[in-house]
């Protein structure tokens, strides 16, 4: 069958004049995709109740990819939806994938499954504004449509879907279902991405169905707290849940989570050692705080069985299955919503064990390529002892000094998985750290860096070569330490992340790197410890 398409080009308008419309009527050429959208397809869903306050056209839910060219980066076409169908409060419904006259109705519906599925929607349609075909991901069927279903339609279907799978231990109150409840935004302010939003819906859905143990996997970098935040802003605001504790194991983590929850304002309290606030609905605290005390009269066990309606564990993967476990146990009416980066593996299966599969996963590869997350250029560096190994024999009869305690017993030969584990080596640690200064001179001395290091002893050694080759610039704190045992760790970190403040300009640490902290400003990544291929 013969196809005709009409040129691309300064024609290819919406707006052009009836006139011209009829013309290209009367020659038999059909709409492109633009005048199809407003000719035909937009009537037909203003016809089934789709006003402007639940249409959003041309909704770019990822930012592109970014990708290197020489030392410049650029980004890639981002995803979009042609037609966003959503209630008036943001609750995404539906989309629709718009085709020219050219096309069958059915024609874009892959496309628009495939970005259902991403925005977490149960129904898609493709149509070239005469043909509407539909896929219900309820049923897992496609059909033929005359017309496109009503905002009612749409929403008692999601409703009799959630029905079926409800068998809540507790009734949804009055003020409303929570899945339906707006999200908190800032006036002016950024809505939350497409897989947050997901996120948050999915959570909240096995939620109201009954189940008591939810966990979340989202990389490092994707919002985890922000999300745990809408969850809770939601599940309080619908009134399905009152008090709320969210559990970390660092103090910058507990306070970095108690500052996103900041709209909830004086409704927010801490719990540290010796004091057991119950006044409030928000509360934060670490697991070293809620254990510490006698057996039988830790912190935790001073609170009612049944005081708290939902506990957060933040990066529940590392964060002592034991402790946390004994917590929760204690609260056994809560709904327990774990949250991870780390995606299930043998160190970390009794995590996954306890909360079951995720509710939603976002990876580190998706984040990046959706463009959420910066790609990045790697600058490998080998020393001569990591590539060989270090033989003591060969490092005495060349001159080393080296100190053995009484109490070791030397092993032969030592590798990189032992350096500054098992044996310090300041030599290759000042070799480092000059290579990496000379980078940071070719590009910027005053560029953001976090070092990562093996332990704490090194983080400390790292901070010392780097401050002495940066002390020309006149700052006493280019170089600082940032470890959960650091007294004023709070501090520096807090100064490390405003982006206003010049210094301190290089943060060694060792454990940042297994809770995640958001540092805006940080332009280089650095590892001075094995990390896993």
């Amino acid at each position: 069958m013969p196809i005709v398409r009409r040129p691309k080009g300064p024609t290819a308008r919406s707006n052009r004049p009836e006139a011209v419309f009829r013309a290209y009527r009367e020659k038999g050429m059909p709409f492109n995709e633009a005048d199809t959208r407003a000719k035909l397809i937009d009537p037909k869903l203003r016809a089934a109740g789709w006003d402007e306050t639940r249409i959003r056209r041309e909704f770019y839910y990822t930012q592109g990819r970014v990708y290197l060219v020489g030392d410049e980066h650029r980004r890639k076409t981002p995803k979009k939806v042609d037609y966003l169908l959503q209630e008036p409060n943001g609750y995404k419904l539906a989309l629709v994938e718009a085709k020219d006259e050219s096309h069958s109705p059915g024609d874009g519906l892959q496309q628009a499954m495939a970005y259902a599925q991403a925005l977490g929607l149960m129904f898609a349609y493709s149509s070239n504004g005469h043909g509407i075909e539909e896929f219900d991901f309820i049923t897992n069927r496609q059909s033929a449509r005359e017309e496109f279903p009503s905002p009612t339609e749409i929403q008692q279907r999601y409703t009799a879907y959630h029905e079926t799978r409800a068998k809540p231990v507790k009734k949804v109150a009055a003020t409303g279902n929570p899945l339906l409840q707006p999200p908190w935004r800032e006036p002016g302010g950024k809505e939350l991405r497409y897989y947050q939003d997901v996120a948050v819906r999915r959570t909240i859905e096995d939620i109201v169905s009954g189940k008591k143990r939810v966990l979340l996997t989202m990389a490092t970098g994707t919002g985890k707290t922000f999300v745990a935040f809408q969850i809770a802003w939601k599940l309080i605001k619908s009134a399905y849940a009152r008090r709320v504790l969210l559990l970390a194991d660092r103090l910058f983590l507990r306070d970095q989570a108690y500052n996103t929850f900041a709209p909830f304002g004086d409704a927010r309290d801490i719990i540290e050692e010796g004091k057991t606030p119950k006044t409030r609905d928000i509360y934060f605290s670490i697991y070293q705080s809620m254990y510490s005390g006698d057996e039988g009269r830790r912190l935790y066990q001073q609170y009612p069985r049944d005081f708290f309606d939902l506990i957060v564990v933040d990066e529940c993967h590392r964060s002592g299955f034991g402790r946390w476990n004994d917590i929760l146990q204690h609260f056994p009416n809560a709904i327990q919503f774990g949250m991870t980066a780390t995606p299930k593996r043998d160190d970390n299966i009794d995590t996954y064990h306890y909360f079951g599969e995720p509710a939603y996963s976002y990876s580190l590869g998706q984040g990046i390529e959706d463009g959420f997350l910066a790609t990045y250029k790697v600058h490998r560096v080998y020393t001569t002892v990591d590539k060989h190994g270090l033989k003591l024999e060969d490092a005495r009869t060349q001159g080393a000094e080296i100190y053995v305690p009484p109490d070791v017993q030397p092993r032969p030969m030592y590798e990189t998985p032992q350096f500054e584990r098992e044996i310090t080596l300041p030599d290759r640690t000042a070799i480092m750290c000059e290579h990496l200064a000379g980078l940071l001179r070719t590009f910027d001395p005053m560029q953001k860096s976090m070092v990562f290091c093996v332990n704490m002893e090194h983080a400390n050694l790292v901070r010392k070569e780097l401050q002495n080759r940066f002390a020309y610039l006149g700052f006493p704190d280019y170089a600082v330490r940032i470890v959960s045992e650091e007294p004023d760790a709070r501090a520096l970190l807090e100064r490390f992340q405003d982006s206003d403040r010049r210094t301190p300009v290089a943060a060694t640490t060792a454990d940042l790197l297994t809770t995640g902290v958001d540092v805006p400003s940080v332009r280089n990544i650095v590892f001075m410890k094995p990390i896993a291929a």
